[in-house]
């Protein structure tokens, strides 16, 4: 088996989510109201308007959910950097923990995006 391409994330607000990423991922893509695909390094993100999700392929989204909790992570160079770097953007991001030295070696640093996912940016680099 193998993985198809990334993460597909429900949204009610495709634009807001996407000007959110957009910023936060540094990449850029073509915003619409009912689906936008991005690339980062290893994979992708598809956001996928809900109303267009429930129609298109017969999604019952009030029947079937998940808990509402999704995270994700990204390996970055420096996650003091990022941190600086988003706090910076203005964007009144959640964070949910500042940049944290973890006992087995890793540094990263949580934050929510406009639909309350977790993203987490991580260094593991143990030198």
């Amino acid at each position: 088996m193998k993985f198809a391409s990334g993460i597909c994330l429900i949204t009610e607000d495709v634009p807001e989510l996407s000007a959110f990423y957009e910023k936060v991922l540094q990449t850029k893509t073509d915003i619409n109201d009912v689906h936008v695909e991005m690339t980062v390094e290893g994979g992708g993100i598809t956001l996928y308007s809900k109303s267009a999700a429930e129609k298109d392929m017969g999604f019952d989204f009030t029947k079937y959910h998940g808990t509402g909790m999704t995270k994700f992570t990204f390996f970055v160079e420096n996650v003091d950097a990022e941190y600086e770097r988003l706090k910076s953007l203005n964007m009144n991001i959640e964070f949910v923990a500042v940049p944290t030295t973890y006992p087995w070696g890793a540094r990263s640093m949580h934050f929510r995006d406009p639909d309350g996912n977790i993203v987490c940016f991580v260094n593991c680099d143990r030198s």
